[in-house]
């Protein structure tokens, strides 16, 4: 396993962590996703450390709490050995504060993850959301006492836009809080808006990319397919409205070049999308999720080998979409580009 800086800070973690959001699934989307129990839960977590997966991601709304609990009671006895990470502000009630990124909230939901997790400390606690409610200045004071607390180890977020990242970033500077050090977001061949303005500040500030849904919610493993119904058993049938939206003649583009290089390369489709991903900037952890043991092999199969150039371009090609404003200027214009050179020396994703 291949070992990597998260963000700006001296914490280590593996190019592939596991999402813990099948443990105990729940509900209309978690129950979709999954619903491995403990034991389950404790051969997976063998599987993993086996192979050098030391990070978990979960969160308190995952199931209802459930997703921590049966990941607290799957690393028992074993906690030095793993990175634990969680996040929080979306609703977990209907009650005014229930949901948010407010002291009171942040304090409770805390403790709740903590006992949840049957850990006194987490290592990595982030923000689900931003909380346009909250002032900015009383989040990142409750997390700085948090940290000293000795509660939470380090900090980040989820789903920000690049302002709110930005300005959470300086006014943590100004009164001397501790940093933002990762982002949790949405990237994929088929969902690359990431490119656009997080890449580029996560380079400059200094923020680790953990990416969720790196198979493009599901559509990813080869079993979608142009001119075929949707297999009965994708999760794809309950979950699809709840995920990022996809054209399907993009998807399809994308998939015919995953298997051009899969028979180049021997390697299944999902592995091939997944170790396109590990070959971007600021990419510090791509996180997997599986339901079962095989799932699990599988996706290990995505480190241990590099996409060629070649390989990496035809990947580029396939899944590049045209730039939104404020972007596109900088990608068509010669006079804009010569003032904005691609990102991390990458080939812009409109360029193609």
């Amino acid at each position: 396993m291949e070992y990597r800086r998260l963000g700006a800070s001296g914490l280590k973690v593996p190019a592939l962590s596991f999402g813990a959001g099948t443990f105990g699934g729940q509900g209309p989307l978690f129950g979709a996703w999954g619903n491995t129990d403990t034991r389950e839960a404790r051969r997976l977590v063998d599987v993993c450390l086996d192979a050098g997966i030391t990070m978990f991601d979960t969160a308190d709304v995952y199931s209802g709490g459930a997703s921590e609990e049966v990941l607290g009671d799957a690393i028992k006895g074993r906690r030095d050995q793993v990175i634990v990470s969680t996040k929080t502000s979306l609703p977990m009630g209907a009650g005014p504060g229930d949901a948010g990124s407010s002291r009171k909230r942040l304090i409770t939901a805390c403790e709740d993850a903590l006992r949840r997790l049957g850990t006194d400390y987490i290592d990595l606690f982030q923000l689900h959301a931003f909380d346009a409610g909250t002032p900015i200045e009383e989040t990142l004071s409750t997390l700085d006492d948090l940290v000293r607390a000795g509660k939470v180890r380090y900090l980040g977020v989820s789903n920000f836009s690049g302002w709110q990242a930005m300005k959470s970033l300086a006014i943590a500077e100004r009164y001397g809080h501790p940093r933002y050090i990762a982002h949790q977001v949405y990237y994929s061949l088929i969902g690359r808006d990431y490119e656009w303005e997080l890449m580029p500040l996560g380079l400059d500030q200094g923020l680790g990319a953990l990416v969720w849904s790196p198979l493009g919610w599901g559509r990813l493993t080869g079993k979608v397919r142009r001119n075929q119904p949707l297999p009965a058993g994708s999760r794809l049938h309950h979950t699809a409205d709840f995920g990022p939206p996809v054209d399907d003649e993009h998807l399809y583009r994308v998939v015919d070049a995953l298997d051009e290089i899969a028979q180049e390369t021997g390697k299944a489709i999902p592995q091939i999308a997944l170790n396109w991903l590990l070959q971007r900037p600021t990419v510090s952890s791509v996180i997997i999720g599986a339901r079962n043991e095989q799932q699990l092999r599988q996706n290990l199969g995505a480190i241990g080998w590099t996409l060629t150039a070649d390989q990496m371009a035809k990947l580029d090609a396939a899944s590049s979409k045209a730039a939104p404003y404020p972007y596109f200027p900088y990608q068509r214009q010669e006079g804009f580009a010569r003032l904005n050179p691609p990102v991390g020396g990458l080939t812009p994703p409109a360029a193609a």
